[in-house]
């Protein structure tokens, strides 16, 4: 008997295959789009918005034609006045995010503002030490002779040796 080859599979097709299915159910939208979000909104709203989900009408509602596929409402997280450009640029969006899924998937958005982006603020490089404690450094990083190794050495001591600022 001979067997498939199994193929290596990359950790992202694993975990979109697992959160595909919740995401379907909870919100209406796919990784797919959430992954190609930044192409689809452009470069004016893909810093400043994302998709939150896609509101699909049930079967018995609408137009009563009774079956058939029928666009749903987008509903799009937008931070502050960035939500009213995105409102002069709803037909386009419509468009791009139809093109996207390659059938009229999207027949309204609705704006919802919030923040979105992630605010990470890097902590601070730390001052360089003085004194005892930076000779106390030096000694420590004398036996090191890899450069990268001694740098990450510096990097710490100078982190833990840092006198404690009163609060």
């Amino acid at each position: 008997m001979i067997y498939p080859k199994k193929r290596e599979l990359q950790i992202s097709e694993i975990a979109n295959g697992i959160i595909d299915p919740v995401l379907a159910r909870r919100a209406g939208i796919s990784t797919a789009l959430l992954g190609s979000w930044d192409e689809i909104a452009g470069e004016d709203f893909a810093d400043c918005t994302r998709p939150e989900k896609i509101a699909w009408p049930r079967r018995d509602e609408g137009t009563g034609s009774g079956g058939g596929h029928q666009a749903g409402v987008l509903t799009i997280a937008c931070e502050g006045a960035r939500a009213l450009f995105l409102t002069h640029a709803q037909g386009e969006l419509i468009a791009r995010i139809n093109g996207f899924f390659g059938f009229p998937a999207v027949r309204q958005i609705r704006i919802v503002q919030k923040p979105v982006s992630q605010t990470f603020k890097h902590p601070r490089k730390p001052p360089p030490l003085k004194g005892e404690a930076a000779k106390r450094l030096e000694t420590m990083l004398e036996g090191i002779e890899s450069e990268a190794l001694k740098k990450a050495v510096a990097r710490l001591g100078t982190a833990v040796l840092q006198q404690k600022r009163k609060v």
